[in-house]
């Protein structure tokens, strides 16, 4: 049997495509390209071009292919973005997941792993690390899209037979250990993405949001998660729904918080360079601390993370974007031989 990867081109999900590769299964990749990348994939997956909210390729998909367990990740993340154009978040994040789940269902797809996010916390009143039981309070239309998809695969499990498993992502970064995978999305909004170009000067400065937060430093204190520690996590949850597991949202997070000047600071130390750094007001839909309790992961999961260090997320993450520098020197050049070849 076979997995679907939605957003398998994507940040995550071609870290996703390669774990399951490595523990020998098939995998499918659905993905429009919107901001993932075909040279992403490995080449043992088979590819579909195509929107998750088409329900013509989600039935040419199930179709082809014997797909027991269906991982989703295609949406849109950005905060910012969705204060200003909340609708499209609502059609990208919402509406397109319920054709899948649909389709999902109709194809006779028992096994569902949402891409959720800590977004549906908001600002808690009492202290973190934030459990599953906390009030939920998305501050922004990204945290609430992704909030209403919870309560639709609730729904749909109650009434069919159909299982899940939502993750509740905190910061997610770093790149595969084995530098098959990385963040590559162009103008990508991820702190430790973004300092790092920073300090290989593809950005001219970075842009600390907000300095008067109720934290130790006054900036926003995160819980960093090393992209392959979270996808194991998603392994581990697909183990979980073939053993029979019943509905389960879970946090994935270490359960510890860093400022966005500890991580500048990481940054420093693994770059060796300095970088300037601009002061600005906080953004709307930004919470002020939100620190995981992975507690329920590591007991129903049986997840233990390997990745769990700053530095070291810091670290793969310098390294993919330095390759990524390489990279891109390099098709620049073979772009630059094909022009002069055409033009003799």
């Amino acid at each position: 049997m076979g997995i679907l990867v939605t957003g398998g081109a994507g940040y995550i999900g071609s870290h996703m495509v390669w774990s399951l590769l490595d523990a020998g299964e098939e995998v499918v990749v659905l993905d429009s390209l919107t901001t993932g990348f075909r040279w992403a994939v490995a080449r043992e997956a088979r590819f579909y071009f195509g929107d998750v909210g088409d329900p013509a390729v989600l039935a040419r998909i199930f179709a082809e292919n014997e797909i027991d367990a269906v991982v989703h990740f295609a949406g849109s993340a950005i905060v910012p973005e969705s204060v200003a154009n909340p609708l499209a978040y609502y059609d990208n994040n919402t509406a397109r997941t319920r054709t899948l789940i649909a389709a999902s269902i109709k194809a006779g797809i028992r096994h569902f792993v949402f891409s959720s996010t800590a977004a549906v916390y908001g600002t808690q009143d009492t202290p973190n690390p934030v459990k599953e039981s906390a009030a939920l309070r998305p501050e922004s239309p990204y945290g609430r899209s992704k909030l209403m998809t919870e309560m639709m695969l609730e729904d749909a499990a109650a009434a069919h037979d159909f299982s899940y498993v939502a993750l509740r992502y905190f910061n997610v970064a770093g790149a595969d250990p084995l530098g098959r995978a990385g963040q590559s999305t162009l103008g990508a909004t991820h702190l430790i993405k973004v300092a790092c170009e920073t300090a290989l000067g593809k950005r001219r400065k970075i842009d600390v949001f907000g300095t008067d937060y109720p934290t130790p430093d006054g900036t926003g204190v995160r819980d960093y998660i090393h992209v392959s520690d979270l996808v194991a996590a998603h392994r581990n949850a697909l183990d979980y729904l073939r053993d029979g597991g019943q509905p389960l949202v879970s946090n994935c997070g270490y359960g510890e918080g860093f400022s966005v000047l500890q991580v500048l600071d990481a940054v420093r130390r693994v770059s060796g360079r300095e970088f300037r750094v601009d002061f600005a007001p906080r953004r709307p839909g930004d919470a002020a601390q939100v620190v995981a309790d992975p507690s329920l992961a590591r007991l129903k999961l049986d997840w233990v993370p390997t990745h769990a260090s700053l530095e070291h997320i810091v670290q793969s993450a310098f390294d993919w974007e330095s390759y990524l520098s390489r990279k891109n020197s390099f098709d620049e050049g073979r772009e630059q031989e094909s022009r002069l070849v055409a033009n003799g």
